[in-house]
């Protein structure tokens, strides 16, 4: 595992690894998260195994920003609305995804099979990685299920 300060080279590595189909743990606005391609069912797989998740519980994707998550989700009116008014921040929308966007989230909804939870965070970090890996991204807490939320690099390790 690299451990990399927050700069512009180490956002570019963090890109790179997402669209090779790595996994990264980054900050968010609420705990860190660990990422992945989202439309990398490798990736996905390898991202649930980690976590020790179970296949049923789905975790959001993270988007850059809503016009982004417009080429995959439907926007209702009111989700639209909701979204403009609190997003980018610690907000999940669960929303259905088009019919051509298939190649999204190998790991179906038992909630709402067909749909995503939307997050766009207003963490620099987690931002500039989302708009630069320019695809969904799962984001999810970085702990074994079930465990305590991470804030610092000590729970990570642990």
């Amino acid at each position: 595992m690299e451990l990399l300060a927050t700069s512009p080279a180490s956002i570019q590595r963090a890109i790179g690894i997402l669209r090779g189909g790595g996994i990264v743990i980054h900050a968010t606005e609420t705990c860190y998260g660990i990422a992945c391609d989202m439309t990398n069912v490798q990736a996905v797989e390898r991202l649930f195994a980690i976590k020790k998740r179970p296949a049923d519980k789905p975790v959001s994707a993270l988007f850059g920003s809503i016009d982004a998550a417009k080429k995959y989700l439907i926007f209702s009116d009111a989700a639209l609305q909701l979204a403009r008014a609190h997003l980018p921040g610690p907000l999940t929308i669960i929303l259905p995804l088009k019919p051509d966007a298939t190649q999204i989230y190998p790991v179906p909804s038992r909630l709402s099979p067909g749909s995503v939870g939307l997050r766009i965070s207003s963490h620099p970090t987690a931002m500039a990685i989302a708009e630069g890996c320019a695809r969904p991204i799962s984001t999810t807490s970085a702990n074994i299920h079930g465990q305590p939320e991470t804030y610092s690099y000590a729970d990570i390790l642990a």
